[in-house]
C-alpha cells in the first residue's frame, strides 16, 4: 500500500485517516472495536480523535472516543502499529479549555491516561487560542516532544495569516513546528482552504489530514432531497446545507465517475482528494464494517484526468 509521511518527519501513514468522532457516540463500544478491527486489518492504521469527542453528546463529559481507541489498543496489542492523533484546545468544561501552556501539560496527562499509551504520535492544536502567545503554546509542545511523550504536533482550524505566524515562530525559536494542517474540505466546502491555507502548506511542507472528507455523509449519495434527512441522527443539520443545485451538481458528477469506474460516490469523493498534491490523508470515519471496506476501496482507486477535471468542474464556485 502506498504510504506517505507527515510533513517534514519519518511518519508514514495510509492515504486515508480512520476517523475517531464516532466512537463511543454514534456506535457503542462493541460496534467501535468491530469498525477499528476492520480498520485496522485493511491497513486504516492512522486514526485520527479528540479529547473533546464527544462532549455534545447528552451525558457526555469528553474522553469517550479516546477511551474506546485506548482500550481496543491495549487488548489488540498493536499500540506500535498505530499512527495515533488526537487534539487540544475544545472547551471541555470547567475552565479547560484554550492553548495555554499550564493547560496543555494537564491535558495531555488525561489524554495519555485514555489512550493508554506513554505517547501520542500527532497532538494537535484543535483551534487557534488568540488569548495565548503562539511563542507560548509551541514552547509548551517543545516540552512534550523533549519528554518523548509528543512525536510532532499539528494544528486544525487556523486562519493562514496565524497558521504562517505559528510556522515562523518556529523558525525563528528553534521549536517544533506544525508539521500537519488538519482543515475542512472536501468537494462541496473548497474555496477557503484552495484560496488560503493549501499556498502556505505546500510552500512550507505540510501534511494536510482534511476533516469532513464526506461532507457528513453527503458525497455518499446517501442524501439527495429533504426526505432523505431522516436517514441520519445529524442529517437535518449537517447535511441540509448541501441540498442546493451545486450539491446536486456534484452528486451527479459523482455518479458519472463512479460509474465510468466501476466505484461508488464515496469513493470516488475521497479518491479525488488523495489525488490532490497538497493533501496527505482525507479523515473519514465509518460505523459499520462496510463502511470500513468502502473506505479502503478508495485508497487504490485512481482517478483519470478527465473523472478529476469532471469533478473540479461541477464542484467550482
Amino acid at each position: 500500500m502506498e504510504t506517505r509521511t507527515l510533513g517534514r518527519s519519518d511518519i508514514a501513514v495510509p492515504p486515508l485517516c480512520l476517523g475517531g468522532n464516532v466512537f463511543g457516540w454514534t456506535i457503542d463500544e462493541t460496534r467501535s472495536f468491530e469498525v477499528l478491527d476492520a480498520a485496522f486489518a485493511a491497513g486504516l492504521t492512522f486514526i485520527d480523535t479528540a479529547d473533546v469527542y464527544s462532549r455534545w453528546a447528552e451525558g457526555h463529559v469528553g474522553g469517550e472516543s479516546e477511551t474506546i481507541i485506548g482500550k481496543w489498543m491495549k487488548a489488540r496489542g498493536n499500540r506500535d502499529r498505530i499512527v495515533l492523533a488526537t487534539k487540544v484546545g475544545m472547551d471541555m468544561g470547567d475552565g479547560k479549555v484554550g492553548l495555554k501552556p499550564d493547560y496543555i501539560r494537564q491535558a495531555v496527562e488525561v489524554s495519555l491516561r485514555r489512550l493508554q499509551t506513554d505517547r501520542i504520535d500527532l497532538y494537535q492544536s484543535h483551534k487557534d487560542d488568540p488569548d495565548t502567545p503562539q511563542a507560548e503554546t509551541l514552547g509548551a509542545y517543545a516540552e512534550l516532544v523533549k519528554a518523548g511523550k509528543v512525536r510532532i504536533i499539528g494544528a486544525s482550524n487556523y486562519s493562514p495569516e496565524r497558521f504562517s505566524e505559528a510556522l515562523t515562530l518556529s523558525e525563528q525559536h528553534g521549536l517544533p513546528r506544525y508539521e500537519t494542517m488538519q482543515p475542512e474540505y472536501n468537494l462541496y466546502t473548497r474555496a477557503d482552504y484552495e484560496n488560503g491555507l493549501e499556498p502556505v502548506c505546500l510552500a512550507n511542507q505540510v501534511s494536510v489530514i482534511p476533516f469532513f472528507g464526506l461532507a457528513a455523509g453527503f458525497l455518499t449519495g446517501k442524501y439527495r432531497s429533504e426526505a432523505d434527512l431522516g436517514k441520519s441522527p445529524r442529517g437535518a443539520r449537517s447535511i441540509s446545507r448541501y441540498l442546493n443545485d451545486r450539491g446536486y451538481r456534484i452528486l451527479a458528477a459523482l455518479d458519472a465517475v463512479a460509474a465510468r469506474r466501476a466505484a461508488t460516490p464515496a469513493r470516488v469523493a475521497l479518491a479525488w482528494q488523495i489525488a490532490r498534491p497538497s493533501i496527505t490523508a482525507p479523515i473519514a470515519s465509518a460505523t459499520s464494517v462496510e463502511q470500513v471496506r468502502e473506505l479502503a476501496a478508495s485508497m487504490s482507486l485512481k482517478l483519470a484526468a478527465q473523472d478529476i477535471a469532471e469533478l473540479d468542474a461541477a464542484s467550482a464556485g
